[in-house]
């Protein structure tokens, strides 16, 4: 008798198709660099309410592109945090995620829709919102192709038609004042940043001998590291390594590490501070009261949200705008929305 392949039935194929999702969204949280871990995850875990607390205010140019949605739209918050612009318009459905599950559970005690999702890896079908946003989320992600996969599923998960706006931080910060404050990402880091798609991730640049200095205090790292830098990028020869030192600037100029001071009496209620303090996470700061994180940002420079974008192939940028020290674009999905 001739085997016969039975047909799987319509349980057993979701069933399959959940377990392949689970798979690869595993896989997507396996791969996430350990730089985003440690300074992002971890960090972001351990200050949620503090952090959750001091955001309320909603920024006008966002809150604008939510309203001006129609009525009945599904709208995706990706990196939604304590889900300030959940529910911002009445008339439209609104569904966020977020990698932090501390701040998942802030937005679910006030009923809001919510699950805990990476961003290079959305938990939705194609085409399932009508406009999806990302506020101040990219900035996070350590790769240029990690960026870019974030962006190419903020426009796979909303319907032809749909739009999505994207805003980062910007490297050309309104009050400069704030960059001194700022600690620029150290050699002592660098091997746990680079990782595969980074511009970083070459033996020309991993090789080079402004990778090899000294270890540094970390109390002192924001000020002599810096003169360290700059007088090594002085001793290349602008016509052999251009492409180097052009790297290398670029590390210094966009790459941080920015503080979060969480009050000495928030800290005891998180919970997290000890251990914190014990793997080098956070270190106190007696003469503020508080326990200070280092939040990894790859700071974004002009044009470089434009030109992220221009390389998803289905999506065409519609606004562009600088907003409180923020770059921020609309991209539209190519194709009609049929539903509208």
């Amino acid at each position: 008798m001739r085997d016969v392949k039975l047909k799987p039935t319509h349980q057993q194929q979701e069933e399959e198709d959940e377990e392949e999702n689970l798979s690869s969204s595993s896989l997507s949280v396996k791969s996430t660099p350990e730089i985003e871990k440690k300074y992002v995850h971890r960090v972001y875990d351990a200050i949620a309410p503090h952090f959750s607390s001091t955001r309320y205010a909603k920024w006008p140019r966002v809150a604008a592109f939510l309203e001006s949605l129609p009525p009945g739209s599904v709208i995706l918050d990706a990196g939604c945090g304590n889900g300030k612009y959940l529910g911002l318009n009445p008339n439209c459905f609104f569904i966020g995620c977020d990698i932090s599950d501390p701040l998942i559970r802030i937005c679910s005690e006030k009923g809001q829709e919510v699950l805990v999702a990476d961003a290079v890896n959305l938990p939705y079908r194609d085409g399932f919102g009508d406009a999806a946003i990302s506020i101040a989320v990219l900035h996070h992600l350590s790769t240029e192709e990690r960026r870019k996969s974030a962006v190419e599923e903020l426009v796979r998960v909303v319907k032809p038609g749909g739009f999505v706006l994207i805003t980062v931080w910007a490297a050309e910060q309104e009050d400069k004042t704030l960059l001194t404050k700022w600690t620029p990402l150290s050699p002592k880091y660098v091997e746990e940043w680079v990782g595969p798609g980074s511009p970083m991730n070459s033996p020309r640049m991993r090789n080079n001998p402004c990778f090899g200095l000294e270890s540094i205090p970390e109390s002192d790292v924001s000020v002599k590291e810096q003169k360290e830098d700059e007088k090594s990028l002085e001793s290349i020869p602008e016509s052999d390594e251009s492409s180097t030192r052009e790297g290398m600037k670029m590390m210094n100029q966009q790459e941080y590490f920015v503080p979060w001071h969480l009050p000495y009496h928030r800290a005891e209620v998180s919970g997290a501070s000890a251990s914190a303090l014990a793997s080098g996470l956070a270190k106190k700061d007696d003469r503020k009261g508080a326990v200070v994180y280092k939040r990894y940002y790859h700071v974004f420079s002009e044009g470089e949200l434009e030109r992220l974008a221009s390389g998803v192939g289905n999506a065409m940028i519609v606004d562009r705008f600088y907003d409180k020290s923020n770059w921020c674009i609309v991209l539209q999905k190519e194709g009609l929305n049929k539903d509208h």
